[in-house]
């Protein structure tokens, strides 16, 4: 309830604000966008063939043979309201699965799939926010029309406010480079810093307040968000004194020599009813059984980390980019994926290069790993929710991934085969590698 408020004031201070905001120059020639829509369809299989491993458990990637298939439909819908003030609806359609239930690997290879239970495909909301953005300068450029995005006249300076429900992902951590599995990478470690135990239910999404202040050169955001009331839960939390997510992020632009590139740094904390693995750990000693991480759940436990994020143009045809992250790793991981730490370089090179200019040729390598106390739980035989092998021989976890993105028709279907190589899956040294293969269809209108 007192979350609710909280946006019911954040609405109405939108609109009296507004009317106080900076006009945009006199005698311009371009028109604001009123409303507009955007459809994406997405499938993705994939197939891993069998591999070696000495044992295995409840929640380990399979070590026979798999194909799976996932989907995803979207439709964007955006519209403008009052003066700065935009609203977005995505309807969504998603179904299909992961390997192994999408188990065993921190580094998830899909990051088209959720860890739901039922694999057939359900319609729901994705996002429903309004954005509110208060002009501060004078000066303005040309936005696109884009995915949640009106064309129109965009002040070069300027304060906006969002409210309602939207993926974080949308606002934080954001590489052109590396950020969105429907088009590039497919990696979960690569569509974002895997360290950040980002807010969202089990399909990534969330409800709360999100703001940023832009300049030209640079960049600070930051967002208040519900947490699901258990950890990959479906059903949130909306009583702030319990349970939040919180995140900040400041981003600027610079160039090296002729070259542009952007840096973003990005820290948060949660607040959520975590379990803690040292005292699950000695639990579990004092009473001779495999610890459980549900028997210490306790309000107030929280969970905070930094991540670094680089991307940077070598020249027309070529970029790279680096994330890095941490968090302290004591309390359960609640909403992402497992890994503590972990560091990620990559390479894009575009088809220009060869005559297709809207191909482009990707590489990635990523190191995933966990702190002393979650080791020391998974090795005592203890679960997560997305691994575990009933004990563990820890190593991090490397991916390599490479893919290669073909596009038809106008810019209306792109079609990328991707390979990755998965060392050590689920930090267990004695399981794997792993390759798995894919073949993603995209289609945008």
């Amino acid at each position: 309830m007192l979350f609710r408020r909280s946006a019911a004031v954040v609405f109405i201070v939108a609109m009296i604000i507004s009317r106080f905001s900076a006009e945009a120059s006199e005698g311009d020639t371009i028109k604001n966008q009123f409303w507009n829509y955007h459809f994406q369809l997405t499938l993705l299989p994939q197939y891993h063939p069998a591999f070696k491993a000495d044992y295995s458990g409840e929640n380990s990637l399979q070590k026979y043979e798999e194909s799976t298939v996932s989907l995803s439909a979207t439709l964007f819908f955006g519209m403008r309201l009052w003066k700065g003030a935009q609203i977005y609806f995505n309807p969504e359609a998603s179904g299909g699965k992961g390997f192994s239930q999408t188990h065993g690997v921190a580094g998830f290879p899909n990051g088209e799939v959720y860890r739901v239970s039922d694999p057939s495909v359900h319609v729901y909301i994705g996002r429903l926010y309004l954005k509110q953005v208060f002009a501060l300068s004078k000066s303005w450029h040309r936005s696109a029309d884009d995915f949640n995005q009106l064309s129109g006249r965009e002040p070069d300076t300027y304060l906006s406010l969002i409210a309602g429900k939207f993926s974080m992902m949308d606002f934080f951590d954001n590489n052109s480079f590396s950020h969105d599995p429907r088009v590039q990478f497919y990696n979960w470690a690569l569509m974002g810093n895997g360290a950040w135990d980002y807010p969202a239910n089990v399909r990534g999404y969330d409800y709360g307040l999100a703001g940023e202040f832009v300049r030209p050169k640079w960049a600070i955001r930051a967002a208040f968000v519900t947490m699901p009331t258990e950890a990959n839960g479906q059903k949130m939390e909306y009583n702030i004194t319990r349970s939040f997510g919180s995140a900040v992020e400041f981003e600027k632009k610079y160039s090296l020599g002729r070259q542009s590139g952007i840096i973003r740094a990005m820290a948060y904390f949660n607040l959520a009813p975590m379990g803690n693995y040292k005292q699950t750990v000695r639990l579990g000693r004092e009473e001779d059984s495999i610890p459980d991480i549900t028997l210490t759940r306790a309000e107030g436990r929280t969970k905070y980390g930094f991540g670094l994020n680089i991307e940077q143009n070598l020249d027309r045809n070529f970029g790279m980019f680096m994330r890095a992250g941490w968090n302290d790793g004591q309390n359960e991981t609640w909403v992402f994926t497992e890994i503590d730490r972990t560091i990620n370089l990559g390479l894009n090179i575009d088809g220009n290069l060869w005559q297709r200019d809207d191909d482009n040729l990707a590489i990635a390598f990523i190191m995933n790993g966990i702190s002393s106390p979650h080791a020391d739980y998974l090795r005592a035989g203890g679960m997560g929710f997305m691994i575990g092998d009933g004990g563990l021989n820890c190593a991090p976890e490397f991916i390599g991934e490479i893919y290669y993105s073909f596009q038809f028709f106008r810019k209306l279907l792109w079609i990328c085969p991707d390979y990755q190589y998965i060392l050590n899956p689920g930090y267990n040294q004695v399981r794997g590698p792993a390759n798995a293969f894919g073949l993603r269809v995209h289609i945008e209108i």
